[in-house]
């Protein structure tokens, strides 16, 4: 039965009662040492990794704390655990020593060696001496509140004055700038994702201004849309946001894509940014939704506790995983601090769950660092959700502005000022210039791009890279950038660059009218058609044929079409299916250029108007009853020599509310067919879509350049390491895998873009030699011209004239040099 008691005591996590020991038992206990012992260097160890995880730091199993002498002596729940001087007759050596194998101490790790008995035995024979400055208590928390350093005198960047003390006490030389070339192909990386033009990157290696990498910083930190696109990949990891997948069916999960590129695009400050995170609109809300697709698995699984863990983790760098189940093993988190925060979005007051067990206890509501405010347990829900966003987001909380430099300054050097980035309470190898630069953020508005722009236009940012190996010594030492892998995303950017191979759609929500110019700007000749004036305020449900004639001179070289029916449509082109939709507030963007010839084309839409329950109406049989709003718009953009042609919906097109076998075909004649009838420009009642379909105009203006951020994750992208996004995700592997060699050489997705790519480049470059086309592609991939011998081979490889399958191995030779994956 003796099983059945120890499983009883460990399950309460108590001491077990006392017994007296007999003389054999005595006699068993490793003897004490003769020789002297000191607290500090012999015995706290000891405590340290065997009681204090238990018995500390808040804890007190059993109802016994030893984080003072006063508190060890005063026991616990089994009455004294330690008695000064006489050791033999202290129940704590008794349980430590194994007496009864099924009652030792401590429950969980390594068990004392006889060795660590005797120091023990001989510090209580002692008397139990302590240092009165030693404590064992739940130490004050790191890098909480604010704090900003004076800068040392002289002229440069604050992080480079910061740092100067910090090379010259640990003898790092300064190093020399990296060259023109690495520069600008490192920043553009970073700030906007993409490789840089070849063409760009001539023109800046030529120009003499002394100021010419700080404008360079500058004017990429300004283009506002391809900062937005690349950032969405470092905020989806985070914020758990993605386009589709398990959860977004069932409302588990909620996109808020739109929000976030806006936020981006448009430097949101970003305390606002938190707040409305925090205290969510309905366009935020999805971050602190929580995952229910899985159901509640266990108590630390439900939308609270994960609004809880991702808070902490995301703003706050600090880990409540553990601590949502059981007081956390790995921390100093307990069960009740992690409730207390999963409680302010909770409709009711939580009873705390250990291990998915009940225990009866009620949790409280408070924020894990109470110091920073309060929150009113009596207010609602959305009342202690804008109290949390105050204390989170206000100027007493200085972690928060911390642990977004930090993340800043891992992602651009390849290692945190404080490392792991989510463990905010250890200690800075730098904490000048983590304080520093947290309170310039803050001076300057939560600018994020201010704080970027300060870190890569230091000089320390500019050093040559250093490899991984030599900045993983057990004292770091910081000396420069660590080499880094490019994302899957800009990798698939990279090849996009150099192929002209993009995704054509975007897979997400997004209002890019927020971009500015006339990207998202409607032709205002564009307008709402049916087959009859009224159809706006009620037309009877029903088929209705609409066709326009377009000539063009030349074939498009790219063409795309908005379509938004009320209320479900199918497009034709020339015949072909091009798209179709079932839902006018989510028109349907689609590349179309494949249909388009020069010459005479023919657009057809079959549009049909639900019943008022949104049925399909019979296609036999005529309704008569049951009239409501319909309406077509299409808003189509042609490309062709350099310039835009929009083609869209108004009265031009004609309609017929009868079919004709072949309606949708060019050679049709629609003689008997009359004109459309106009209902209203773009923002007409009952539709209201001038925002929505603006939007999808922006999206139209990418012209097809979509980039990886902004679609879902593919085979490529997730062996390269995207991950799916169900949990925070802060930091991304950096080191190759095997599934990552087998996509690269053997997966279809790249297989098919180089493929593509080599198709294009080979069917454009008739009138260019090998050499140039070869010389282009060194520029565009590497950034630089072909080494002589680079040459030689290319073309060779490439053919005279140059051959498609030529042009695909010199694209696989170029792309797997860690010279196009690595950031140098």
């Amino acid at each position: 039965m003796k099983w059945l008691v120890a499983v009883f005591l460990a399950l309460i996590g108590g001491l077990p009662s006392q017994a007296k020991l007999t003389p054999e038992q005595v006699a068993s206990l490793p003897k004490s040492l003769t020789r002297p012992v000191s607290f500090r260097e012999d015995v706290k160890p000891i405590l340290e990794a065997s009681c204090v995880k238990c018995h500390a730091r808040g804890q007190s199993k059993g109802g016994f704390r030893l984080e003072t002498r006063e508190q060890l002596l005063k026991g616990g729940d089994s009455g004294a655990a330690v008695i000064p001087g006489k050791s033999v007759e202290s129940y704590l050596v008794e349980l430590v020593a194994g007496v009864d194998p099924d009652n030792v101490m401590p429950q969980k790790g390594s068990k004392l060696t006889t060795e660590q008995v005797g120091i023990l035995r001989k510090w209580i024979d002692d008397g139990v001496p302590w240092d009165a400055e030693v404590t064992f208590a739940k130490p004050p928390p790191v890098n909480l509140h604010p704090r900003r350093p004076e800068l040392p005198k002289g002229q440069g960047n604050p992080i480079d004055l910061l740092l100067a003390d910090y090379f010259a006490s640990n003898k790092v030389q300064r190093a020399k700038p990296v060259d023109d070339r690495l520069f600008v192909r490192r920043v553009c990386l970073d700030v906007i994702g993409l490789l840089p033009a070849a063409e760009e990157l001539h023109a800046f290696v030529n120009d003499k201004s002394p100021n010419k990498r700080a404008r360079l910083v500058r004017r990429l930190l300004a283009d506002n849309q391809r900062y937005a696109e690349h950032w969405l990949t470092f905020w989806n990891d985070m914020l758990r946001n993605d386009y589709r997948g398990t959860g977004y069916i069932d409302g588990g999960r909620k996109q808020i894509s739109a929000w976030l590129f806006s936020a981006l695009a448009t430097n949101m400050p970003y305390d606002q940014f938190v707040t409305q995170l925090i205290h969510p609109t309905a366009e935020s809300e999805g971050f602190v939704k929580g995952i229910v697709w899985r159901g509640v698995v266990n108590a630390s699984q439900t939308p609270e506790m994960q609004a809880a863990q991702n808070i902490s983790q995301v703003f706050m760098g600090v880990n409540l995983k553990c601590a949502s189940c059981h007081d956390s093993f790995i921390n100093d988190w307990t069960l009740a601090d992690a409730y207390a925060l999963a409680n302010v979005y909770s409709d009711r007051n939580l009873e705390l769950f250990q291990c998915d067990k009940p225990t009866g206890k009620q949790a409280a509501m408070r924020f894990i660092y109470p110091e920073l405010g309060d929150v009113d347990s009596k207010a609602g829900k959305r009342e202690r959700q804008a109290q949390l966003a105050e204390i989170l987001a206000g100027p007493k909380n200085g972690r928060l502005t911390r642990t977004i430099v930090n993340r800043f300054w891992a992602r651009f050097m390849g290692r945190g000022l404080v490392e792991p980035v989510d463990d905010m309470e250890s200690v800075a190898w730098h904490s000048g210039v983590l304080d520093w630069l947290a309170e310039d953020l803050a001076a300057n508005d939560y600018d994020l791009k201010h704080i970027i722009e300060l870190m890569l236009t230091s000089d320390v940012y500019q050093w040559p890279a250093v490899a991984a190996a030599e900045q993983t010594e057990k004292t770091f030492v910081f000396r420069g950038p660590t080499v880094r892998r490019i994302s899957a995303e800009q990798f698939v950017d990279a090849i996009g660059c150099l192929t002209d191979v993009w995704h054509d759609k975007p897979d997400g929500d997004f209002d890019f009218s927020v971009i500015g110019g006339n990207s998202g700007k409607l032709n205002r000749d564009v307008k709402w058609i049916w087959s009859r004036a009224d159809a706006a305020s009620a037309a009877p449900p029903g088929r209705v044929y609409f066709r326009k004639t377009v000539v063009l001179k030349d074939k498009p070289t790219r063409a795309s079409a908005i379509v938004a029916c009320d209320n479900s449509f199918t497009f034709y082109v020339n015949g072909h299916e091009a798209a179709s939709g079932k839902d006018y507030t989510r028109p349907v963007t689609k590349d179309v250029t494949r249909w388009l010839k020069a010459g005479t084309n023919v657009l057809a839409v079959l549009a049909i108007n639900h019943t008022p329950e949104n049925k399909v109406p019979d296609e036999d049989k005529a309704v008569t009853e049951g009239a409501n709003p319909a309406g077509l718009y299409v808003h189509m953009s042609v490309m062709a020599d350099g310039s835009e042609r929009v083609i869209g919906t108004d009265k031009s097109w004609v309609a017929s509310e009868e079919k004709a076998e072949n309606w949708n075909k060019p050679e049709f004649a629609e003689e008997s067919w009359r004109s459309a009838s106009e209902l209203g420009g773009v923002s007409i009642a009952p539709w209201k879509m001038g925002k929505t379909l603006a939007s999808a105009r922006a999206a139209l203006a990418l012209n097809g350049r979509v980039r990886s951020s902004l679609v879902t994750a593919d085979p490529l992208t997730v062996a390269l390491g995207r991950p799916n996004r169900e949990q925070v995700i802060t930091s991304r592997a950096s080191a190759a895998t095997t599934l990552q060699a087998l996509e690269l050489t053997n997966g279809r997705t790249l297989t098919g873009m180089v493929r593509d790519g080599a198709a294009k480049i080979a069917a454009g470059k008739g009138r260019q030699t090998p050499a140039q086309v070869i010389t282009e592609l060194y520029g565009k991939a590497l950034g630089r011209k072909p080494t002589p011998s680079e040459q030689k081979l290319a073309e060779q490889t490439v053919g005279n004239p140059v051959q498609k399958e030529g042009v695909e191995d010199l694209l696989w030779a170029m792309i797997m040099l860690p010279e196009f994956q690595l950031i140098y």
